[in-house]
C-alpha cells in the first residue's frame, strides 16, 4: 500500500524536487471505460466495442481514452500527497501532456511523481509536478505529464 507524504503548508517552499515514489496499481476495466465514454460522449469502438476491437484494432483489444488515463491524476495524486493546513486544493492546469501507450482494458496503471518546483502565487503555493503512468509489465509509461496544483492557506 501506498504511504501518502503529508506536509504542512508551511514546509511548502522546501519540497521543490521530492519524489513521492509511486502509487498502487489501479486496474483499467471495460466498465470504467465504458462510464468514461458516457460522460465525455466519446463511444469510438476503439474504446466501447471489445469484440471489434479484437478484430480490428492494433492494440489487440479495447484500450482506454487517453483522457481517462490522464484524469486519473487527481486520484493517484491525492494517494501520494496532501498539504496540511489548507483551505483549498485547485488543479489549476498542465503544462505538457504525451500519451506514449494506449492502456488495453484489464491493464493495470500507477503514477509516480516527483515535485518539480513550488512558487508562491498571491495566497498560497503553487506545485508543478512530474506525473508518469506507468503499465504493469510495459516497457514505456502510458503517459507523461507536467501538471500544476494549487494549495490556498
Amino acid at each position: 500500500m501506498t504511504q501518502q507524504f503529508i506536509a504542512a503548508y508551511t514546509d511548502a517552499p522546501s519540497l521543490a524536487g521530492r519524489d513521492l515514489g509511486f502509487t498502487d496499481w489501479l486496474e483499467i476495466s471495460q466498465d470504467r471505460v465504458n462510464l468514461f465514454a458516457d460522460a465525455v460522449d466519446d463511444h469510438q469502438w476503439i474504446h466501447v466495442d471489445p469484440e471489434r476491437a479484437v478484430k480490428e484494432s492494433p492494440f489487440g483489444g479495447p484500450i482506454a481514452h487517453g483522457f481517462l488515463s490522464l484524469s486519473l491524476a487527481t486520484y493517484f495524486w491525492s494517494e501520494l500527497f496532501d498539504l496540511e493546513g489548507v483551505t483549498t486544493k485547485v488543479n489549476y492546469g498542465l503544462d505538457k501532456v504525451r500519451f506514449v501507450s494506449p492502456v488495453k482494458v484489464g491493464a493495470r496503471v500507477r503514477m509516480g511523481a516527483v515535485i518539480a518546483e513550488v512558487e508562491e502565487v498571491k495566497g498560497g503555493y503553487q506545485f508543478t509536478v512530474d506525473q508518469t503512468f506507468e503499465i504493469e509489465g510495459g516497457e514505456r509509461p502510458a503517459l507523461v505529464a507536467r501538471s500544476l496544483y494549487r494549495f490556498y492557506a
